[in-house]
């Protein structure tokens, strides 16, 4: 008898130490599977330049079962998910609507075209192509002076007679600079030296606030980046601010042919914020409480991507004047995104009065905070060339980021 309880002891205590190991590696994974929120993404094009993104944390009651059949609930650790959720989400900014001025002085000059010079003997092929530099580039400085508006670069290049110049760049709005040498070329047609490139040094246009939070005192508004017409490239800020806007009139959005809603800057001298980023979430800045308008000027809860549903939701617009109105859309999709972007959810028009007015989803309205069960949970970005009432938006949260309002 003694003898088959030792044979039995050395069956059964491998099987039990391999049981034990299995139940560990099990139970661990499930908790590295909730420390590492699932994320994915979908998107389609627009009218707006603008880039995709992709993101979607997910929230699941996880139970494994060990060796003997009982269950193992990690409740503990979904709690501890669900308050940092709840935390978020409590979060409550004053929902903009209203159309604002936007004023945006780059940083540096931005390259958007190069030309060939009148030399005495003909055309002389652009120095600044043949020296590397392309279009998009912004010129940062010339011989070590900063460069801070398109009349900067003709002083600096007519200054140095007859010598090299050193033009420090920076190329789509990477981190690091570099330098090239340029050698100018006198213009017949002037007798001033060139490098043959033309720059563009500022913008300005009128888009939509998406919202403002008293707390840190930040604004958000277009939800997707500004960039430059011509190059497509997301500029880069100097300085920028914000004004008071009225739309004045509308061009209606048609199949092929993309609307806009028409402004005027109002009091330009009074500035409500002022810019720091231009990302591909939008604009972000440090406003003032005159970005509070007087029709919503109640603070509103944000809705998380965990809490969005795709069907029955609002815009807040303005379509005449400053006063900006509710209108009823439907989300049709919830794109899954792993990075932030403008394009996480397709979004359609229903509201009889907006169809008639605009069309649809007009160049001007981007930025109107979309609105669900009563929270704001993203923001208008593009439309849909051949479907105007149809269009994109993005979650919410990507702009709260961007502006620092929600922690990354």
């Amino acid at each position: 008898m003694k003898k088959k309880l030792n044979i039995l002891c050395w069956i059964m205590t491998p099987l039990i130490i391999i049981a034990l190991s299995v139940c560990f590696k099990v139970q661990n994974k499930v908790v590295a599977m909730f420390n590492n929120p699932i994320e994915s993404s979908y998107s389609i094009g627009n009218t707006i330049q603008v880039k995709e993104n992709k993101s979607n944390s997910i929230n699941k009651s996880f139970i494994v079962k060990n060796m003997k059949g009982s269950k193992v609930n990690l409740q503990g650790l979904l709690d501890v998910q669900a308050t940092f959720i709840k935390s978020k989400s409590d979060i409550m900014v004053y929902p903009g609507g209203q159309p604002i001025g936007v004023k945006l002085n780059t940083k540096g000059v931005l390259v958007v075209a190069l030309s060939d010079i009148e030399g005495k003997n003909g055309k002389t092929p652009s120095p600044a192509a043949n020296a590397g530099v392309q279009i998009g580039d912004s010129i940062i400085s010339i011989n070590d002076n900063e460069i801070n508006n398109a009349e900067d670069v003709a002083l600096f290049i007519n200054k140095a007679k007859n010598s090299e110049l050193i033009l420090k760049l920076q190329r789509k709005n990477k981190p690091e600079f570099f330098e090239v040498k340029v050698l100018p070329t006198i213009d017949s047609t002037d007798g001033k030296q060139k490098i043959g490139l033309w720059v563009r040094d500022s913008t300005a246009g009128v888009g939509t606030l998406t919202l403002y939070d008293d707390k840190t005192k930040k604004f958000a508004a277009l939800g997707h980046p500004i960039t430059d017409a011509d190059t497509g490239t997301i500029l880069s800020v100097n300085s920028g601010v914000i004004i008071s806007s009225n739309i004045i009139s509308i061009k209606k959005g048609t199949r092929g042919s993309a609307g806009e809603l028409r402004g005027l800057f109002v009091d330009e001298n009074k500035i409500k914020g002022q810019i720091v980023n231009n990302t591909e979430c939008g604009i972000f800045g440090d406003g003032t409480k005159s970005l509070i308008n007087s029709k919503f000027n109640k603070p509103m809860q944000i809705g998380l991507r965990n809490e969005i549903k795709e069907g029955k939701a609002q815009i807040l617009t303005t379509i005449n004047g400053s006063e900006p109105e509710l209108f009823d859309i439907e989300i049709q999709k919830l794109l899954s995104q792993n990075t932030s972007g403008s394009k996480s959810m397709v979004i359609k028009i229903t509201d009889p009065k907006l169809l008639t007015k605009t069309g649809g989803i007009v160049q001007g309205m981007s930025g109107s905070p979309i609105i669900q069960n009563n929270k704001i949970i993203g923001a208008v970005t593009h439309v849909l060339i051949n479907k105007p009432d149809v269009g994109y938006g993005i979650y919410i949260e990507w702009m709260l980021k961007d502006a620092g309002i929600l922690s990354k």
